[in-house]
């Protein structure tokens, strides 16, 4: 099993970040990579349609907005891998005010070595990460 893991800081805070982040449903809101999705199953299935067209299936796992944080496996999708679990969390940041966001999976790749797959989720990620501090405006 691999794992992909990416951090940003953000001047903003945790409640602020979460409000934008933690619906299930809200990925179009703020990364660019996924323009369309639609919640079924009671809002814990997502099914989102990337940039070019193609469709990725995630089913909620766990929700606790206490902590800001949710888990999620992919059911569907056009990635080389398997198995594949990842959580988000928004947490209070080193300096009073600002947030602190991780993102992270693992997964097991097919037919792509370990160190494709976790390039693959770490750029996914960070580029994630970075579309949301340009969404916040921080």
């Amino acid at each position: 099993m691999a794992t992909a893991t990416a951090t940003i800081d953000l001047p903003a805070s945790p409640d602020q970040v979460w409000r934008l982040i933690g619906g299930f449903g809200s990925l179009p809101d703020w990364l660019p990579f996924i323009p369309a999705g639609d919640l079924d199953e009671g809002g814990r299935v997502r099914h989102l349609t990337t940039a070019d067209g193609k469709t990725i299936v995630e089913r909620l796992e766990h929700f606790d907005d206490q902590a800001r944080s949710y888990t999620y496996t992919i059911v569907q999708a056009p990635f080389p891998v398997g198995d594949y679990h990842s959580i988000i969390a928004v947490r209070e940041g080193a300096d009073a005010g600002h947030a602190r966001v991780e993102w992270s999976g693992t997964f097991t790749p097919k037919g792509v070595t370990d160190e494709e797959a976790v390039e693959l989720f770490c750029g996914i990620y960070t580029g994630g990460l970075a579309a949301l501090e340009q969404t916040l405006g921080t």
